[in-house]
């Protein structure tokens, strides 16, 4: 029988939920997290993990088939669908279970149910009402559709689109940013037919020009068709497929893939019984501690500004819990969010693009150093990508960091902690990087800014 009084409870059991938790269980905290669904919330269920799961499969299968110039000659290569997706339903759910356990081993109490806040500032599940000291709100958020389409069983959000029965031949991808860029390069690797559509004037709209002109040549190289600055309207969805037009083009399509956007899920919580406000963007207001306008009540994640990203949810939940611990923590500073972007090839960045500094008026330098300028560039046929630096001219504090290559997600982190740290790119340019390794890319990027890359 779960007791009805906790020290902290925490509405949501995604990734800013469940550290969140687990951090004020470690600072000995009786901690309950309240979750409608599984254990790891949509992003593990639903989102990053299986997206992730699907994208590594599209890039072995895509080795695979192209591995005879490297001296690996393989026959009768081909996607097994059914196979992937199950492998995508088993990491799912080991990494479930792997949360569960978690919470069993820091004496987190687990409870099912929709949470909502009570006038009194406790939580509300089903008609049961939990004293809480302090309340986390982590609910993350729902798919946004665009205007005038509903989703159906042809109209898809970005789980539908992961989980398909069975492999479509064609495919239209709306929106392309991060979510939108995965599913295109995804598909089109398992041998479907993709057109890839913005209503903006680029694909990856937040991420630096020199970057996108990478990623877009690469994409139509493959086989994808990329369409900026064209709106999808006069939708028509059939029992087996869609009728669309965008810009002067129509098109018909097994499926539309839908990756516009999401909206903060804060319609069932009670905020307004609480006392919670939102900010002018309708998510929820906080300060610099996660706090909401209610003293006792903090927020993370997709229900707060800043990007709607995993990891920035599991920094906030961190900071959200010391808090609320009453232990000394240092807010997260959401200009050093990374984002990372799972394509082939993947697009990694932290900070001011080239075109944010100048239109901020910061008196700047910048620098582009290829991937094939390594030799690890060849040995790992990861030639196409870059590095590339935006510094302040006068002391070389890195403003911006922005990496496309076959590994940039992993290699963002160098940059962050550069920044974090407060580290320019004099600093950098002195870090030995070992070698052979698409990391020295990095290295010479920062050396360039100065005008001495060595392998330039």
């Amino acid at each position: 029988m779960a007791d009805d009084s906790f020290d902290v409870i925490v509405i949501g059991g995604g990734p800013g939920g469940y550290v969140a938790a687990i951090r004020a269980a470690q600072l000995g905290k009786s901690t309950a997290v309240v979750e409608k669904d599984k254990a790891g919330g949509r992003c593990l269920n639903y989102a990053c993990i299986p997206a992730k799961t699907m994208l590594h499969t599209a890039e072995v299968l895509e080795e695979a088939r192209s591995s005879a110039e490297i001296g690996v000659k393989a026959s009768g290569v081909e996607l097994d669908w059914d196979a992937l997706g199950k492998r995508r339903t088993e990491v799912s759910a080991g990494l479930e279970n792997g949360v569960a356990g978690l919470f069993k081993k820091n004496k987190i109490e687990f409870i099912e149910g929709e949470g909502s806040l009570a006038d009194d500032g406790n939580v509300k599940v089903g008609e049961t009402v939990y004293e809480a000291g302090k309340v986390i709100i982590a609910t993350g958020s729902v798919a946004q559709s665009i205007p005038g389409v509903e989703f159906s069983d042809r109209v898809l959000d970005t789980w539908g689109a992961w989980s398909l029965p069975e492999q479509p031949d064609s495919v239209a991808v709306v929106g392309a940013g991060a979510s939108g860029a995965e599913l295109a390069s995804a598909y089109i690797r398992f041998g479907t037919e993709v057109k890839l559509i913005e209503m903006l004037d680029q694909i990856l709209p937040t991420e630096d020009r020199d970057l996108v002109r990478v990623v877009e040549r690469t994409f139509k190289k493959q086989g994808i068709e990329v369409s900026t600055g064209t709106p999808v309207e006069n939708v028509e969805a059939g029992p087996d497929s869609v009728k669309f037009s965008y810009g002067d083009n129509a098109a018909e399509v097994d499926y539309l893939m839908i990756a516009g956007g999401r909206v903060p899920d804060v319609e069932a919580l009670g905020l307004d019984a609480a006392g919670v406000e939102l900010d002018d963007d309708g998510r929820i207001g906080i300060d610099e501690y996660q706090r909401t306008s209610n003293q006792n009540v903090y927020a993370i994640g997709d229900v707060v500004r800043g990007p709607a990203l995993a990891h920035k949810a599991m920094e906030e939940g961190i900071v959200a819990a010391e808090h609320a611990a009453g232990e000394q923590t240092h807010p997260v500073n959401i200009d050093l969010v990374p984002g990372a972007t799972f394509c082939q090839p993947q697009v990694a960045s932290v900070g001011l693009t080239e075109a944010q500094a100048k239109q901020d008026g910061r008196d700047i330098k910048s620098a582009k150093f290829k991937l094939g300028g390594v030799g690890a560039g060849s040995v790992y046929n990861d030639r196409d990508g870059m590095v590339k630096l935006v510094v302040d001219k006068q002391y070389g504090e890195i403003l911006g960091a922005h990496i496309v290559g076959n590994r940039a997600c992993d290699m963002i982190a160098e940059l962050v902690a550069t920044m974090a740290l407060e580290g320019g790119n004099q600093e950098l340019a002195r870090i030995m990087h070992p070698h052979p390794t698409i990391s020295e890319a990095i290295l010479d990027a920062a050396r360039a800014v100065d005008g001495w890359a060595t392998h330039a």
